[in-house]
């Protein structure tokens, strides 16, 4: 199911007591644009002030119908195009993703997402901060940005910090895709479904007498599994390598390591921006000690400095989105091109903001 022109992108109802938004744009797999982020914001601010709505649910459109995919990211296209014309949207669309992001975290009704599908990048920006994050078995979970030369941003530094030990690094410099169970024992999800309860539990949400929003979550806790699959991570090495002082140290680790995980883990990375790799390690490390407010104004920092330290086509960004995206020859000319040749001064110019405190675009987050 495609939206027709006059068909929003965003649906957003009110079905019974509860605030349905559903994205539709199933053709991109629901990859954000700057329209759909204002119309979310739009609803969330309007239910929160009022008294009929006890919560709200999110859900993705899929090309066959409701679920199926939840949210691929920001539109990527989008961000290539409107950096190398210099269209002033492209500010507009983090300032505005961020604050929206914000808003979900500190929300004060419930508010529940279906992550059925891909959930990622953008996606799990508005997903991370809900109440209930349900996964289903065709959950793929990701903050894939190293690989187009971009940070896990919408907040990434700061959920991925608080994942157990080193995970958060481990996941913010791999862009590793999680599946559902991979995703609960990462603390990127709260519970699990079946996927073929989905579309039973959304109609439910409005035919039901709710007498609080606590009464809409624990419906919705009816449904999902009761002894979900455990997943496990290399926890033991994860911890260690990724403790390491720097990116050059964890590769080195890595290729000096024996089996499996470390060589492909190894390979991977060799694969990835070096250049935002190590602004990555940075941005996860300082994250874990910031409140969230102040970690994403970091963030308007760091993507403001991705697409002007180096502007148009010498952005490490939008040569990563021409690679994947645009051209699709997934053979991004990364600069510099190996780990080994990033300096201090070069990741320290991330950090620093373009903004005096006054007159920074977040200023206003709480």
């Amino acid at each position: 199911m495609n939206a027709t022109p006059t068909e929003s992108l965003v649906l957003a109802e009110l079905r019974g007591r509860v605030g349905c938004i559903t994205l539709n744009r199933p053709a991109a797999l629901n990859a954000l644009s700057l329209g759909m982020i204002r119309d979310i914001s739009a609803a969330l601010l309007r239910w929160r002030e009022d008294p009929q709505v006890l919560a709200v649910a999110v859900r993705g459109m899929g090309k066959e119908g409701p679920f199926g995919s939840f949210c691929a990211g920001g539109d990527i296209r989008f961000f290539h195009r409107a950096a190398l014309s210099g269209n002033p949207e492209l500010e507009d669309f983090f300032t505005e993703e961020y604050a929206l992001n914000h808003l979900i975290h500190t929300y004060p009704k419930p508010y529940i997402a279906f992550m059925d599908g891909i959930c990622m990048g953008g996606g799990m920006g508005i997903s991370q901060g809900a109440s209930l994050r349900l996964v289903t078995e065709r959950s793929k979970i990701a903050m894939p940005e190293t690989g187009i030369g971009l940070f896990p941003d919408v907040g990434g530094g700061y959920f991925l910090s608080r994942c157990p030990g080193r995970l958060g690094e481990y996941l913010a410099l791999t862009g590793l895709v999680l599946d559902g169970a991979r995703a609960l024992t990462a603390g990127l999800a709260d519970a699990m479904m079946d996927s073929g309860r989905l579309a039973g539990l959304w109609e439910s949400l409005g035919q039901t007498p709710y007498e609080s929003g606590d009464a809409v979550e624990r419906w919705c806790l009816n449904h999902v599994q009761k002894a979900p699959h455990k997943a496990h991570f290399p926890q033991a090495d994860i911890d260690r390598v990724f403790a390491l002082d720097s990116v050059k140290a964890v590769v080195l680790a890595l290729e000096n390591a024996e089996g499996d995980w470390a060589r492909d883990t190894a390979r991977l990375l060799r694969k990835r921006s070096p250049l935002m790799l190590h602004v990555v390690l940075e941005q996860v490390r300082r994250a874990r000690g910031m409140g969230l407010a102040e970690e994403l104004r970091m963030e308007r920092d760091l993507v403001r400095r991705c697409f002007h330290l180096r502007p148009g086509a010498a952005s490490e960004t939008v040569e990563g989105i021409r690679a994947l995206a645009v051209d699709k020859d997934h053979a991004p000319r990364w600069n510099p091109s190996r780990v080994e040749e990033v300096g201090d001064a070069d990741v320290e110019a991330f950090f620093a903001s373009p903004w005096p405190a006054s007159a920074h675009p977040l200023r206003h987050l709480g």
